[in-house]
């Protein structure tokens, strides 16, 4: 699914063609998405993008009278696209933009939203109880040494729980975790808090990385023009079962926590 590299390459991708664009018109051409399209989407006509942001992994179109709120599930893309463009099957929901292009919400698997509020998003309920952002000051070794004490949980299930922080997907817990020596079924409150450290800015290091590259393709995922993004070339261990360690050699190996497959160098990580 799209991780937070993905969505941030997302936002940086389609906001210089929609910011400041006055919304034509918006075509719902399936509503049935993880929780129903807000029917307030279709009143957009005449309204302007005034900006694009990301909360986690949540795109945020604001506007004067609200803000547009997209996830985009497992499989969803937004594409900025000539509305000459033929439609693919999945293409549930068309905004004609002032300037002449449409951005096109896509989703095979229909599990993202689009959903509407008028008051600021960060008080919505799939937000306001979020962690800090991984990239910002706020996400350090001593906000993750409080939660590890709060929280008795393995470390890769920690620094994956949104509360704790947010955005650090299965495939970047296991790549920071490995590139900071860290086992990741180790007990979080074990951890001491020099070695934290150098997990949290493995995490910073990790996701800067694959935003700068455009992000993870894995299956179905395209950027806002339709390319592939290009980390997973560089990917240490995560979906390398079997294959040789980077650094030592040694056969990464693939346990499940929290069900989800989690890639690791018994070598390297302890």
């Amino acid at each position: 699914m799209p991780e937070l590299p993905e969505v941030e390459t997302t936002c940086q991708g389609i906001a210089p063609h929609v910011t400041g664009q006055t919304i034509q018109t918006v075509i719902v051409r399936e509503a049935r998405m993880r929780w129903p399209v807000s029917p307030e989407i279709e009143d957009l006509s005449k309204e302007t993008i005034l900006s694009v942001s990301r909360r986690a992994k949540y795109i945020l179109l604001t506007f004067e009278s609200g803000t547009l709120l997209i996830h985009l599930g497992m499989s969803g893309s937004l594409r900025v696209i000539d509305p000459a463009a033929d439609l693919r099957k999945h293409d549930h929901v068309l905004i004609t933009l002032s300037n002449g292009l449409e951005l096109r919400y896509h989703d095979p698997r229909r599990f993202g939203c689009l959903l509407w509020t008028s008051e600021s998003p960060h008080l919505h309920p799939l937000i306001q109880h979020l962690g800090p952002e991984p990239l910002s000051e706020d996400f350090t070794a001593e906000t993750l040494k409080t939660a590890a004490q709060k929280k008795k949980t393995t470390i890769k299930q920690l620094i994956m729980d949104g509360k704790v922080v947010v955005g650090v997907g299965n495939i970047y817990a296991c790549e920071a975790l490995f590139q900071a020596g860290i086992h990741p079924k180790r007990k979080a409150a074990a951890i001491s808090l020099t070695r934290l450290d150098t997990l949290t800015n493995e995490i910073k290091a990790v996701l800067a990385r694959s935003i700068k590259q455009g992000g993870t393709t894995l299956r179905d995922f395209l950027r806002e023009d339709g390319t592939a993004g290009y980390f997973k070339q560089q990917l240490a261990v995560y979906d390398r079962e079997g294959e040789a360690c980077l650094s030592c050699d040694t056969p990464i190996k693939r346990v499940v926590l929290g069900q989800r497959s989690t890639f690791f160098c018994p070598k390297c990580q302890k």
